[in-house]
């Protein structure tokens, strides 16, 4: 593990704290997919450091590694993840690594008890092959956003999506092209997007299997949009 990946590990577990003074309430909800314990909500405010689950929705976790399978399958895109232990960190966070088969590269799955409830919410992800630097965490993003890091990927090319808040549409996709064949490589490029209803979001960075298309990795960014 680089050192560069460390600190944005620790960044995205820092941010955390900001959960309760930044909430935001989405006006968007979206079907949620997977087994979990569920409770009954009225109107919750999305914590501002989680992307999954969505608050306005019924569905919540008592267990981080549901939590982190959860949201690899219905958020990330992976089609049968390989999960693995929870690694606690404080006594309220942690992380779960999640692969795309026995042998895949590992998404970090940054989980944590935000809420009086002791439930478990997603703060993000991150791969060592998908190092984002910038934009920075809860940066303020206009349109064209300007994209840098470093990669690897086949054929270079990690694809990039932004959604908004609660929601798993995307706002704007493209990609950008690093290093390939396991060899890092810095990236630099721009995404348009279009306006977005909510406050918070996500950038999502993902690359794919040249055998059938599915999700092998993926970082994924809490950023906020300029209003």
């Amino acid at each position: 593990m680089t050192k560069r990946f460390t600190l944005f590990l620790l960044a995205l577990a820092v941010a955390s704290g900001l959960a309760f003074s930044l909430g935001y309430i989405s006006h968007s909800v979206p079907p949620t997919t997977s087994a979990a314990v569920t409770t009954t909500t009225s109107e919750v405010t999305q914590p501002a450091s989680a992307m999954w689950p969505f608050a306005r929705t019924p569905l919540r976790f008592s267990d981080p590694v549901t939590a982190a399978s959860s949201f690899a399958v219905a958020y990330l895109g992976f089609s049968a993840p390989v999960v693995g232990a929870f690694q606690q960190g404080d006594s309220r966070s942690g992380e779960v690594p999640v692969r795309s088969s026995a042998t895949g590269a590992i998404t970090t799955v940054l989980v944590r008890q935000l809420t009086d409830d002791d439930s478990w919410w997603v703060l993000g992800a991150a791969t060592a092959n998908i190092q984002i630097t910038t934009p920075a965490l809860f940066a303020s993003l206009t349109s064209p956003a300007t994209l840098r890091g470093i990669s690897t990927a086949f054929e270079a090319q990690v694809n990039v999506e932004l959604r908004g808040d609660q929601s798993l549409a995307a706002i704007g996709t493209g990609y950008v092209m690093g290093g390939s064949m396991g060899e890092l490589a810095s990236f630099e490029g721009q995404i348009t997007f279009t306006k977005s209803s909510t406050r918070y979001g996500t950038l999502l960075m993902r690359t794919y299997s040249a055998k059938d298309g599915s999700v092998l990795e993926a970082s994924a960014l809490r950023i906020m949009y300029a209003k």
